[in-house]
């Protein structure tokens, strides 16, 4: 029995080695091996930005990251397994930076003592209590009382007393803070609503009173 000398042996990506670029597919890290063959410096390097020129073209949201023609290069470098002797317009990464590990960034774990004022609270209060005496820090006391009472009001009762939110104020400010004895908050309105974000007194009913006034307003 012959055998077919003319058959074409078909490979599968899952039968080669895995790519560590695959956003330039295997065409381009053949081409950087064979650039590696090149003898001559000068046309290794000329190569090499013509190679460069082709993963632009092929990866072009590249170009929506700072400083993308030094990646391009770096990765030009890193498909070469860093065995690259070429003049090229950046410096050659170092392995050992593509395995560092990225930095740690530290979390919060202080407990947040009063929730429904939330964790920027104390930072706002700490600058508050640094400011001098004077009309600038009353301004900014009041400011501050109000927004407590929006909060406290979502997040707690229907209604609260201002003795109440300057006490708090104190409180949290290690007392550094003396609220004014003549402070007055401004009234609250009967419309206004401080419902919890996501939430609605009338659930499921907007929609519908939203789908009649329409209605109304086609007539």
């Amino acid at each position: 029995m012959e055998t077919d000398t003319n058959t074409i042996k078909l490979y599968y990506n899952t039968e080669r080695e895995k790519l560590q670029m695959p956003e330039y597919g295997r065409i381009v890290l053949s081409m950087v091996e064979q650039l590696k063959e090149i003898p001559d410096r000068e046309k290794r390097s000329s190569q090499a930005k013509a190679i460069v020129k082709v993963m632009e073209t092929l990866n072009p949201q590249v170009h929506t990251q700072d400083n993308y023609a030094h990646k391009l290069w770096d990765h030009l470098y890193m498909m070469a397994g860093y065995d690259l002797d070429i003049d090229a317009p950046f410096p050659a990464p170092a392995p050992e930076e593509r395995s560092a590990r990225p930095m740690v960034i530290p979390i919060e774990k202080n407990p947040i003592r009063y929730n429904h004022y939330g964790r920027n609270i104390e930072s706002i209060i700490d600058l508050i209590a640094s400011e001098p005496e004077g009309e600038v820090k009353q301004a900014l006391i009041r400011s501050l009382a109000t927004y407590m009472r929006q909060q406290y009001l979502i997040w707690n009762k229907d209604s609260v007393a201002d003795e109440t939110i300057f006490a708090d104020i104190e409180k949290i400010s290690g007392y550094r803070i003396k609220v004014p004895s003549d402070l007055e908050l401004s009234k609250i309105s009967s419309d206004s609503n401080f419902s919890r974000p996501g939430f609605t007194l009338n659930p499921g009913g907007g929609r519908k009173n939203q789908r009649k006034g329409n209605r109304k307003n086609k007539r």
